[in-house]
């Protein structure tokens, strides 16, 4: 049963993605690359978690064959208080965003903030 409280799981969603064109999350990297992929998915994750109010983040990979080839790394901060049964896939699929352009404009700006005060 999904619950009828409104949650807006994407407010600080990001995409890390290499500059240049990869198909494959780990066989087309060597793995100083990857590591150093994985460096900047955390950093971005840790400035996330410094704007928005996050109970837990999500980093996954992913994509298909068919569509969307380029790797990417999807950073989705949780926020706390979603009931379980709207957490972890379910919070992925949801659309409901309800941030206005002047919102999404701060927010983009303090998330570029926090990247550089980070190491």
């Amino acid at each position: 049963m999904r619950s009828s409280t409104p949650i807006h799981p994407s407010t600080g969603y990001v995409l890390v993605a290499p500059r240049k064109h990869r198909e494959h999350v780990t066989a087309e990297f060597s793995q100083t690359e990857f590591l150093e992929l994985q460096t900047v998915v955390h950093r971005v994750g840790e400035a996330v978690c410094r704007v928005v109010p996050t109970e837990r983040l999500y980093i996954l990979s992913l994509g298909s064959q068919q569509a969307n080839r380029h790797v990417h790394w999807h950073i989705a901060p949780l926020p706390p208080g979603v009931p379980f049964v709207d957490q972890q896939l379910a919070a992925l699929g949801n659309d409901a965003l309800d941030i206005s352009d002047d919102e999404l404009k701060d927010l983009s700006a303090r998330l570029r903030t926090a990247l550089a005060e980070s190491p």
